[in-house]
């Protein structure tokens, strides 16, 4: 099984999604999202797939904004993007706990 894990590795959580996906055999490609930052529309795409919001994406309390105004945060600054975030055929979780990374397995 393909997955695609946008990791930042100082993050505990991410680094036990990261195992739990190597521990299930999975093909992972790893994507550094605070070195290779997603676009907006890739965390359009990633939240609609997941059935979040991207209100429910951003880390800590922030403002009413309207989603588009909170995706163009998240891709100029990917420090505010809640992580991980993974994505396989099955769908895409936001991996926290970890081992929410199994309903997609």
């Amino acid at each position: 099984m393909k997955a695609t894990i946008w990791h930042h590795p100082r993050c505990s959580k991410s680094r036990a999604a990261l195992a739990l996906l190597h521990a299930a055999g999975a093909d992972v490609t790893v994507i550094d999202y605070v070195k290779t930052p997603p676009t907006a529309d890739d965390l359009a795409r990633l939240y609609a797939r997941a059935g979040l919001t991207p209100r429910q994406g951003l880390r800590g309390d922030a403002p009413p904004l309207a989603d588009d105004t909170i995706l163009a945060a998240m891709a100029a600054d990917p420090t505010i993007i809640e992580r991980p975030l993974v994505e396989t055929e099955r769908g895409v979780v936001l991996a926290r706990p970890p081992e929410l990374v199994r309903r997609i397995l």
